[in-house]
């Protein structure tokens, strides 16, 4: 294989990467949450979500540590294609950002344990949970 002739699906990368992020931030617009879409960085994300230990509780690709077999949270490959967050919230950006910044007030008692994230992190996890597959 030449130096121009990359595998299929690594030439169509930074478009589905492109794709995805313009459906997480229509998916917020029009409402009042709709700016807190933009400029989304889900490689930014992928940094924070490593550094947050999410891989302690998750097993999520691309993020080192993840627990395997003991995990205690849901494996988050396909995040994108599931009907709901934590069995109870619709799984719409909107909901995601809300649910990474404050779990315990959504759902008190949970094992997701309130990580005091900003809104910009927020977003820019969810950003990435939205496009691992």
């Amino acid at each position: 294989m030449g130096p121009s002739a990359a595998p299929m699906s690594l030439q169509f990368a930074p478009i589905t990467s492109a794709l995805a992020l313009l459906a997480f931030a229509a998916a917020c617009a029009p409402g009042p949450a709709s700016s807190r879409a933009r400029d989304a960085d889900p490689n930014h994300g992928r940094e924070l979500a490593q550094a947050a230990g999410c891989g302690a509780c998750h097993v999520v690709p691309g993020i080192e540590g993840s627990p395997g077999a003991d995990q205690i949270g849901p494996p988050l490959a396909g995040f994108f294609r599931r009907a709901s967050i934590a069995g109870m919230l619709p799984n719409t950006p909107d909901e995601l950002l809300n649910w990474l910044r404050a779990p315990q007030s959504l759902k008190p008692g949970n094992a997701m344990p309130d990580l005091g994230l900003s809104d910009a992190d927020a977003r820019d996890i969810a950003a990435y949970l939205y496009l691992i597959r």
